[in-house]
Protein backbone atom coordinates (compact mmCIF):
# COMPACT_ATOMS: atom_id res chain seq x y z
CA UNK A 1 0.00 0.00 0.00
CA UNK A 2 1.02 3.60 -0.46
CA UNK A 3 2.83 5.13 2.49
CA UNK A 4 4.16 8.63 3.03
CA UNK A 5 6.34 9.15 6.06
CA UNK A 6 7.34 12.65 7.10
CA UNK A 7 10.24 13.54 9.33
CA UNK A 8 12.36 16.51 10.32
CA UNK A 9 9.94 18.58 12.33
CA UNK A 10 10.80 20.06 15.70
CA UNK A 11 11.15 23.14 17.82
CA UNK A 12 13.26 26.01 16.50
CA UNK A 13 13.75 29.65 17.33
CA UNK A 14 12.56 32.37 15.02
CA UNK A 15 15.07 32.90 12.24
CA UNK A 16 16.18 29.29 12.33
CA UNK A 17 15.93 26.53 9.75
CA UNK A 18 14.49 23.06 9.41
CA UNK A 19 14.40 20.53 6.62
CA UNK A 20 11.39 18.27 6.30
CA UNK A 21 11.54 14.97 4.45
CA UNK A 22 8.76 12.80 3.08
CA UNK A 23 9.62 9.28 1.98
CA UNK A 24 7.16 7.50 -0.29
CA UNK A 25 6.69 3.78 -0.81
CA UNK A 26 4.24 1.49 -2.55
CA UNK A 27 3.85 3.65 -5.64
CA UNK A 28 5.84 4.91 -8.62
CA UNK A 29 7.18 8.12 -7.18
CA UNK A 30 8.80 9.92 -10.11
CA UNK A 31 5.62 10.47 -12.14
CA UNK A 32 3.55 11.91 -9.33
CA UNK A 33 3.26 15.47 -8.15
CA UNK A 34 4.10 16.16 -4.53
CA UNK A 35 3.27 18.88 -2.08
CA UNK A 36 3.66 20.16 1.44
CA UNK A 37 0.68 21.46 3.33
CA UNK A 38 0.26 22.77 6.84
CA UNK A 39 -2.47 23.21 9.37
CA UNK A 40 -2.25 25.45 12.40
CA UNK A 41 -4.63 25.05 15.36
CA UNK A 42 -8.03 26.50 14.54
CA UNK A 43 -7.14 27.09 10.90
CA UNK A 44 -7.77 25.30 7.65
CA UNK A 45 -5.10 23.22 5.99
CA UNK A 46 -3.23 25.28 3.42
CA UNK A 47 -0.83 24.58 0.59
CA UNK A 48 2.76 25.56 1.30
CA UNK A 49 4.66 24.31 -1.74
CA UNK A 50 4.16 21.88 -4.60
CA UNK A 51 6.45 20.24 -7.12
CA UNK A 52 5.44 18.49 -10.30
CA UNK A 53 6.96 15.37 -11.81
CA UNK A 54 9.01 17.63 -14.09
CA UNK A 55 10.26 19.72 -11.18
CA UNK A 56 8.07 22.77 -11.61
CA UNK A 57 7.44 24.39 -8.25
CA UNK A 58 4.81 26.62 -6.73
CA UNK A 59 4.82 28.39 -3.37
CA UNK A 60 2.40 30.13 -1.09
CA UNK A 61 3.09 33.86 -0.97
CA UNK A 62 3.78 33.63 2.75
CA UNK A 63 6.79 31.35 2.24
CA UNK A 64 8.26 32.57 -1.05
CA UNK A 65 11.94 33.29 -0.72
CA UNK A 66 12.19 31.35 2.55
CA UNK A 67 11.10 27.79 1.72
CA UNK A 68 12.35 25.51 -1.04
CA UNK A 69 10.74 22.27 -2.19
CA UNK A 70 12.85 19.66 -3.95
CA UNK A 71 12.54 16.02 -4.86
CA UNK A 72 14.94 13.12 -5.22
CA UNK A 73 13.35 10.50 -7.43
CA UNK A 74 16.14 8.03 -6.77
CA UNK A 75 15.25 8.13 -3.06
CA UNK A 76 11.47 8.48 -3.52
CA UNK A 77 11.69 11.50 -1.26
CA UNK A 78 10.49 15.09 -1.32
CA UNK A 79 12.03 17.76 0.88
CA UNK A 80 11.03 21.12 2.24
CA UNK A 81 13.90 23.36 3.26
CA UNK A 82 12.57 26.04 5.58
CA UNK A 83 14.73 29.06 6.35
CA UNK A 84 14.09 32.28 8.25
CA UNK A 85 11.30 30.60 10.14
CA UNK A 86 8.67 32.74 11.83
CA UNK A 87 6.30 31.96 14.70
CA UNK A 88 3.44 32.02 12.21
CA UNK A 89 5.00 29.04 10.45
CA UNK A 90 4.09 26.92 13.46
CA UNK A 91 1.81 24.12 12.27
CA UNK A 92 1.47 20.45 11.57
CA UNK A 93 3.09 19.89 8.18
CA UNK A 94 1.75 17.22 5.86
CA UNK A 95 3.13 15.67 2.72
CA UNK A 96 0.75 14.90 -0.14
CA UNK A 97 1.18 12.82 -3.26
CA UNK A 98 -1.22 12.92 -6.21
CA UNK A 99 -1.24 9.74 -8.23
CA UNK A 100 -0.64 10.46 -11.92
CA UNK A 101 -3.06 7.82 -13.21
CA UNK A 102 -5.98 8.01 -10.78
CA UNK A 103 -5.58 11.52 -9.34
CA UNK A 104 -5.94 9.96 -5.90
CA UNK A 105 -4.39 11.99 -3.12
CA UNK A 106 -2.32 10.30 -0.47
CA UNK A 107 -1.35 11.99 2.79
CA UNK A 108 1.33 11.42 5.36
CA UNK A 109 0.69 11.50 9.09
CA UNK A 110 2.20 14.94 9.58
CA UNK A 111 5.20 16.35 11.40
CA UNK A 112 5.00 19.18 13.90
CA UNK A 113 6.95 22.38 13.37
CA UNK A 114 7.02 24.84 16.24
CA UNK A 115 8.77 28.19 15.94
CA UNK A 116 9.36 30.13 19.15
CA UNK A 117 9.68 33.89 19.23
Amino acid sequence: QVQLVESGGGLVQAGGSLRLSCAASGITFRINSMGWYRQAPGKQRESVATISSSGATNYADSVKGRFTITRDNAKNTVYLQMNSLKPEDTALYYCKMTDYYSATNYWGQGTQVTVSS
